[in-house]
């Protein structure tokens, strides 16, 4: 009897492990955050075929199911695969090949990295010099700079430098020659910036443009190494999906290219920029969807930004009377376009950052839109808009996205731009939640950090990555934590019709998530920043671990 034990614990063992379900992948000893509509917990995890086939005990999964691949996550926390809803995933990639301007001091600052960047490398013929991220408001001088000095350090080679939030620029003057922007020229929707009849290189919103335009085509390959270069980033912060605010057809098709080769893994919502080339060529056709790929929207712009008093506002700038900014089209533009678009299956996205922008598209939007619907059009940032208006929101189902760091980034100024009265009805995060009952959040990268981790503690916090202020700007707009953590994974995926499939942790969807080692859900504040990523999966495979990115 004592020999024929083992054989029997053995057969048996056997036909447990026979009939278990085979999957690729399990996790398990985790802390698992579905946000599913219980938002409930689980502690392991089961894919198959890039897609959770089970969640449950640690014992439940894994007593039913078999992997060639087991991970122990050791009490880690596991969370959808955060989701951007408002981002420039291309713009963001290609200025990771360009002069990095974002946290400069002073414009002394600026010409010092342009300087290191161009001394590091041999510049090509034809070539110029790109540049994003500098921020006037920053600096201890804070109006616009001018060109001089670009124009005596670059003579011949034509140079652009994108302010941070991509609505304002400074060229020198190689780059004006070469656009043929003259002094005195007008244009709708734009100031091309003059001092005593003379160029001083600002450009502002459509004026960018004209130059933007002559700017060479990037090559198939300097495209590929930034989008590629861009997913790395990404994926390191934990994202797995984008909504690409504004690219072009050519621009989509070649990532749709690479994607299909298996050569750019980044999950990305396309809206189209508002061209005709692209309503020419994807109005015919109706939305695309692929497992990685998704263009289903446009995305127009109403007005610029507040930082660079481009936003169109209801009443004067507190800081600049006589001003109110200015829509970069007509109103009828808008309306036409919202009237062309209801009537087919395609998204209509429209930033608007100004009050008197805000109630332009709410009225616009409501013309076509009449009542209560599932058409999810949206209003891009609608970061300060009148008390009369709020209930547009909701009346017409309008979706406003919204990007919580723009609410810290913009405090220290903003009050001066709108004044103690008008500040009050600004980065309304909370009160755009109640309209519709749930609120996408992004990060307007690279016009902020690409991090979640700073979208999640700016929606809840209300204060930057310094902590400040204490108790929070404007604290009473503060989301709670189960709401930002809704806002960067199911609701994102709402917003972008994708909730079927992703934002949550549920058998049949994508196997799209992240391994951080702290919890959102209770980490105070004060560290919240300091949580890493540890994994990150999309589709079931593991796209980013930091033991490997050491």
């Amino acid at each position: 009897m004592k020999q024929l034990l083992p054989a029997c614990c053995i057969a048996l063992l056997c036909w447990s492990c026979s009939t278990k379900q085979k999957v690729d992948l399990i996790i398990h000893h985790a802390v698992i955050y579905t946000v599913d509509s219980a938002f409930s917990q689980a502690q392991a995890v089961a894919v198959s075929g890039g897609k959770i086939v089970a969640l449950g005990t640690d014992q439940e999964i894994l007593q039913q199911y078999t992997a060639p691949q087991v991970q122990d996550a050791a009490g880690q926390f596991i969370y959808p695969g955060f989701i951007d809803a408002h981002a420039h995933f291309v713009q963001y990639g290609l200025g990771l090949q360009q002069v990095e301007l974002v946290g400069t001091q002073s414009w002394q600052d600026v010409i010092d990295r342009v300087k290191a960047f161009t001394g590091s490398r041999q510049l090509q013929p034809g070539e110029w010099i790109l540049g994003r991220g500098w921020d006037q408001n920053d600096w201890p001088e804070k109006n616009f700079p001018d060109k001089t000095r670009l124009d005596s350090l670059f003579p011949n080679t034509p140079v652009l430098l994108g302010r941070v939030d991509g609505h304002a620029a400074i060229a020198n003057q190689a780059a004006l020659d070469a656009a043929g922007v003259k002094p005195g020229q007008t244009l709708t929707g734009g100031v091309i910036e003059t001092k005593n009849g003379k160029l001083t290189g600002i450009l502002i919103d459509n004026a960018v443009r004209l130059v933007q335009g002559t700017v060479p085509h990037p090559t198939a390959a300097y495209f590929q190494k930034a989008l590629q270069d861009g997913a790395a980033n990404c994926f390191a912060a934990g994202l797995t999906t984008i909504a690409d605010c504004g690219i072009m057809k050519q621009e989509a098709l070649f990532i749709d290219s690479l994607q299909k080769q298996h050569l750019f893994k980044m999950r990305l919502y396309v809206l189209l920029s508002d061209n005709q080339e692209n309503y020419d060529y994807f109005l015919p056709k109706g939305p695309y969807h692929t497992d990685y790929l998704n263009i289903a929207g446009f995305k127009c712009y109403a007005d610029g930004a507040l930082g660079s008093r481009g936003a169109c506002l209801l009443h004067d700038y507190t800081d600049k009377p006589g001003w109110k900014g200015f829509l970069l089209k007509d109103s009828s533009y808008f309306a036409a376009k919202a009237a062309q678009l209801i009537n087919t299956k395609f998204q209509l996205c429209t930033h608007a950052i100004g009050d008197s922008a805000n109630r332009e598209i709410l009225r616009i939007y409501g013309a076509v839109l009449k009542g209560k619907n599932d058409r999810r059009w949206r209003i891009e940032h609608a970061q300060v808009v009148n008390p009369e208006d709020m209930a547009m929101f909701g009346h017409y189902s309008i979706i406003p996205s919204v990007q919580p760091t723009h609410a810290t980034s913009d405090m220290y100024w903003a009050g001066e731009r709108l004044g103690s009265e008008r500040i009050k009805h600004a980065y309304a995060n909370q009160q755009l939640l109640q309209q519709n009952g749930w609120l996408p959040l992004g990060t307007d990268f690279p016009v902020e950090d690409i991090s979640p981790l700073k979208t999640f503690l700016a929606a809840v916090a209300r204060v930057d990555a310094k902590g400040y202020p204490a108790g929070g700007f404007q604290h009473e707009n503060a989301l709670t934590r189960q709401q930002a953590l809704q806002g960067i994974t199911l609701w994102a995926a709402k917003g972008c019709f994708e909730e079927t499939n992703r934002g949550s942790l549920e058998p049949g969807k994508l196997a799209d998530l992240v391994i951080l080692d702290k919890d959102l859900m209770k980490v105070p504040f004060e560290d919240l920043l300091k949580t890493k990523v540890m994994a990150t999966f999309s589709g079931g495979e593991q796209v980013y671990n930091i033991s490997k990115a050491k």
